[in-house]
């Protein structure tokens, strides 16, 4: 994650879709303090834990509450998983996200037994359980316009990816 918002200009805007109580955000910001970090989730009693430097707004990734072209950088970490629907979440990513803006995705690698396991749990909790296969996430964001590249770490993989259009 550090070495890929390295590059943002200062005041850069990033968003951390899905991120609960932010931590996404946390990482960036002990990796970057200078840029301006917004985190989005449906759970309102998780944004209330958000640090103050983080601005939170209360919303789905499939009906993100920006403008078009709004931000630098998009953050999901660990919950592409928990969307509904992830065509519309990856749409309204594309959407939000400035052109030639990044994307960095933290997740579990279903092609691992541990990342199998987390995947029927999430299902038997009655979670969308919408995991993929690294190779599989990349070919969807290819068809949204993002030039995509992973690195698997263990159980769990790293996607980046550029918006292209």
């Amino acid at each position: 994650l550090c070495d890929f918002i390295q590059a943002l200009s200062p005041h850069a805007t990033v968003l951390d879709v899905g991120g609960g109580t932010g931590v996404m955000c946390e990482l960036a910001y002990a990796c970057r303090d200078d840029l301006d970090f917004t985190v989005v989730d449906p759970a309102a009693g998780m944004l209330k834990h958000a640090k103050e430097y983080v601005k939170t707004h209360n919303a789905s990734a499939e009906a993100l509450p920006f403008g078009d072209n709004s931000f630098n950088m998009i953050l999901m970490g660990e919950a592409l998983h928990h969307f509904n629907d992830i065509d519309l979440a990856v749409k309204e990513t594309a959407r939000v996200l400035k052109k030639g803006g990044g994307l960095f995705i933290y997740d579990f690698d279903v092609n691992t037994f541990r990342g199998k396991s987390i995947c029927s749990v999430e299902k038997l909790l009655g979670e969308p359980g919408n995991f993929f296969e690294p190779e599989a996430l990349g070919m969807l964001l290819e068809s949204y316009g993002f030039s995509v590249g992973f690195k698997r770490h263990g159980w769990r993989y790293t996607m980046h990816a550029e918006l292209k259009r």
